[in-house]
């Protein structure tokens, strides 16, 4: 099983955390810089640790801050060998709306170095399905619509054949609408992650989210859409492969 967005460097102990990944069966983590300083440590931690890779960007919630000038740091952090995505990325208006015109110049700008980069790119989108529909339109790269929770945002995502990708809150009683969506993403679209750790799925709900919870998230999808859970899982991992250029190396 392939971890498609965790934030290793919010975690505790992320050497421990990988390790009781590996133990679960979790063969791949990519973990996701959201700061100039993430970013870092977040390549660090893929440094020291084969099965991890890094996704790097600064995300919507430090629009307004210092760290959204940095962008040309950012373009230099992409270049090491581990980082395979820009972001996460995007746009919020739940935690933000004060400041969507700084998180609209700065998704731009990542959209304009995934370009550059040949880079897929990661999207965080809350409450603010139509304006992240409408910065996305033009972009031509790989789209991962992470934690994917914005119904409004299913069309635009089927029709131009982004990625979605489903997280631990999949799992929640009150997840009803939430499944239905997911149950009508293309089988080849369809990736799992965690947003460690954040998000944990109902079974420790109330604890620190770790990467080795992934198989929670994977049965609910898998329940869901009907299909298997072994052929669900295969099907994941190579659309993984494919979305972020993995090697199986």
């Amino acid at each position: 099983m392939i971890d498609t967005h965790a934030h290793l460097d919010a975690c505790a102990e992320p050497d421990a955390v990988v390790a009781r990944a590996l133990g679960a069966g979790i063969s791949r983590i990519v973990t996701i810089g959201t700061g100039i300083d993430s970013c870092r440590r977040a390549l660090e931690i893929a440094g020291t640790q084969p099965v991890v890779v890094a996704a790097l960007g600064i995300d919507p919630h430090r629009a307004a801050t210092p760290d959204a000038d940095r962008i040309d740091e950012l373009r230099s952090l992409l270049g090491d060998p581990n980082a395979v995505a820009v972001g996460e990325t995007g746009l919020d208006g739940h935690h933000g709306s004060e400041t969507l015109r700084e998180q609209h110049t700065l998704l731009e700008r990542h959209l304009e170095l995934a370009e550059s980069l040949g880079l897929p790119v990661v999207i965080h989108s809350r409450a603010a399905s139509a304006e992240t529909a409408a910065a996305l339109e033009p972009f031509r790269g790989t789209v991962v619509l992470h934690c994917f929770s914005e119904p409004g945002l299913l069309e635009p995502a089927l029709s131009r054949r982004y990625y979605v990708s489903f997280a631990g809150n999949i799992t929640y009683p009150k997840a009803d609408a939430l499944r239905q969506v997911a149950a009508r993403v293309p089988a080849d679209r369809l990736l799992v992650e965690t947003d460690s750790p954040y998000l944990a799925p109902q079974p420790v709900r109330g604890r620190p989210n770790e990467p080795r919870n992934l198989r929670h998230t994977l049965s609910a999808l898998a329940e869901a859409r009907r299909e298997p859970y072994d052929e669900l899982e295969a099907r994941i991992d190579a659309n993984a492969f494919a979305a972020f250029g993995l090697s199986h190396a």
